[in-house]
């Protein structure tokens, strides 16, 4: 893979450490423990362990027929959804919380915004008998009563966050706080790859399993690699998980989809690189959705998990380098893309890559 980040964070002029000094030294001691069992033997085979025989990996890369019918191109679905708790998030969630045990630490927070990474950091810590409280805002508590209470069967605390746009950004500040609070014994389990260093590369990592393996697959089927690769964009952990093994591979074309709301000509959007500007939330510096006084605006969508004002910072640089394109996809498109794959594949998508299919139709011709 890449050589990025470099050693102060950064993905060229994006990400790195913009965090209280209450907090450099655990994030000191993330940085040292992950660069010591990231090439660990042991530590890789009990996370691949766990992957396989506990999540379900490796999750098929599907033909869909008759949506490439449909469409007059050729659609892969890498289906992510069939792996257990139903999402990618499983996949981070185990490598994380095997990282936390390796650095002793007894109790684990997390963020949530559509309830998915809730409910994957909720699993894995009830798999090692580990307290758990996740920080989910009151708007999506309301939202995502189902997965609520998944949460709280497998034994996690749900503490719904009052304040801001009580979305996944403000879920997010609450655990930071919570993390600055209880540093020696608490782990943060972060879902998607934003946050100070080494976060994003640490969700990178754990989440390119889905690109390793789309890798192998489409070689196995089609014997070449695919023209263009197209994934949902929040923060950015399943796209980042795609791209990131085909990085190299310059005739392989990157896009992000992100959410577009109400329009972006509205102020109800999540559309973080197209309307955004480069400034520095929850420790990292990358594109945001703020005013002109530089604070920062709530985001809108009608999915949760893409609700939220910023997106990774290797995103930001795919996007400054252009390795991807970032587009735009609105709520009503991403019900339409909802609907479209229900009804021509038997397959119930996530509104969060509702948005990808609803792109399709726009890059077929």
């Amino acid at each position: 893979m890449n050589n990025l980040p470099n050693k102060q964070g950064y993905f060229g002029a994006f990400g790195g450490k913009y965090i209280p000094e209450t907090l450099s030294e655990c994030v000191r001691e993330l940085e040292e423990a992950y660069s010591r069992v990231k090439n660990n033997k042991a530590f890789k085979a009990e996370l691949k362990y766990y992957l396989e025989d506990f999540a379900g990996r490796e999750t098929p890369l599907y033909f869909a027929a008759n949506l490439s019918k449909k469409l007059k191109m050729k659609v892969y679905l890498k289906r992510e959804d069939l792996l257990h708790t139903g999402a990618h998030k499983i996949n981070n969630s185990l490598g994380q919380i095997l990282l936390a045990r390796y650095m002793k630490k007894e109790r684990i927070i997390a963020e949530t915004g559509a309830g998915q990474h809730g409910v994957s950091v909720a699993t894995v810590a009830r798999l090692f008998d580990m307290p758990c409280e996740v920080y989910m805002g009151a708007v999506d508590v309301a939202r995502q009563k189902m997965n609520v209470f998944r949460m709280k069967a497998l034994g996690a605390k749900v503490i719904p966050v009052e304040n801001g746009s009580k979305t996944l950004k403000d879920a997010c500040s609450e655990a930071i706080r919570d993390w600055v609070t209880n540093v020696k014994n608490t782990y943060y389990l972060i879902g998607s790859p934003i946050g100070p260093h080494p976060y994003p590369m640490i969700v990178r990592d754990f989440q390119s399993v889905i690109g390793k393996e789309a890798r192998v697959q489409i070689l196995k089927k089609e014997n070449r690699l695919p023209d263009y690769l197209v994934a949902c964009v929040g923060g950015g952990s399943n796209a980042m998980g795609l791209f990131a093994p085909f990085e190299k591979d310059k005739n392989v074309k990157f896009i992000g989809v992100e959410a577009a709301g109400e329009g972006l000509n509205t102020h109800h959007h999540s559309a973080s690189i197209a309307r955004g500007r480069i400034g520095v939330l929850q420790g990292a510096k990358i594109y945001v959705l703020q005013d002109r006084y530089g604070q920062i605006e709530n985001a809108h969508s009608i999915a949760p998990g893409l609700d939220y004002p910023g997106v990774g910072p290797q995103h930001c640089y795919y996007h400054d380098t252009q390795r991807a394109q970032y587009v735009s996809v609105n709520d009503n498109e991403a019900l339409e893309g909802f609907h479209t794959l229900c009804m021509e594949e038997g397959i119930i998508p996530a509104l969060e890559s509702s948005h990808a299919i609803a792109y399709l139709k726009k890059l077929a011709p």
